[in-house]
């Protein structure tokens, strides 16, 4: 974890955080400063006594959609990398990787929010799902699993033109279970695009994960999109060459 931290103004300056309490807005700041380089933190209940905040500001933070709480007692900060995008060569990925797979990037405001469906976040009373008949729930999720099931060997087909050696995965479970993920998350067409255009290009580029597996595009999705969205910013020309 880096020893320094950075601030935008763009989220600090706003109203929405002005108007919350100095106590809430400190424990806002001491979360940020002790986040690794994925903006997890794994200790906030410690940070809050540190900070001398309580649960009505870590909840405040909640409501604002300042940070995004999840089940095993992390919490993430939503602007993350609105306020720090870490070099590629210094940084150290975050060993919450479950929880990270659950959320994605906003290519346009680079702010974190939850993937549709994933329940792992403490719901407030207006977050709370509708209930639906279970009969049609089970349906549906038949459905969608036969469906990535019959889509799992494709994609590794996919992967064999970046990997050769990929074409022994088709009885891997961690190997499947990745292609699962990935299919149920974002959907074989996309991940076919990325296989065949985007990887092909990023995998030859500085400071981008390479990647050349199922596994690894699970694991470094969060930082593969986190390099493009920052290379495409700074690169124009990058936008032409790289798909996402």
């Amino acid at each position: 974890m880096a020893n320094r931290r950075m601030f935008s103004m763009k989220i600090v300056d706003t109203d929405a955080f002005l108007d919350m309490p100095q106590s809430s807005q400190l424990l806002y700041y001491s979360l940020a400063m002790r986040a690794d380089d994925d903006g997890f933190v794994s200790n906030p209940k410690k940070i809050m006594k540190i900070a001398g905040s309580n649960d009505d500001d870590y909840k405040l933070l909640v409501g604002k959609k300042f940070i995004i709480p999840f089940d095993s007692g992390v919490c993430v900060i939503k602007h993350w990398l609105i306020h720090n995008l870490i070099r590629t060569d210094r940084y150290v990925e975050t060993q919450y990787i479950r929880e990270k797979s659950q959320l994605v990037i906003d290519p346009k405001t680079k702010k974190y929010s939850l993937n549709k469906g994933q329940n792992d976040v403490i719901p407030d009373d207006n977050q709370r799902l509708p209930q639906v008949r279970l009969g049609k729930v089970r349906k549906d999720k038949k459905n969608t699993s036969e469906q990535s099931s019959q889509e799992i060997p494709l994609l590794i087909k996919e992967f064999e033109s970046l990997n050769p050696s990929c074409k022994r995965f088709y009885g891997n479970k961690t190997q499947r279970g990745a292609c699962e993920f990935l299919i149920k998350t974002y959907g074989f067409e996309r991940l076919k695009n990325i296989v065949n255009n985007t990887l092909p290009k990023t995998n030859k580029l500085s400071f981008f994960p390479v990647i050349t597996t199922p596994l690894q595009l699970q694991d470094k999705w969060i930082a593969l999109e986190s390099a493009i969205i920052k290379y495409q910013s700074e690169n124009k020309k990058l936008k032409d060459i790289v798909a996402f």
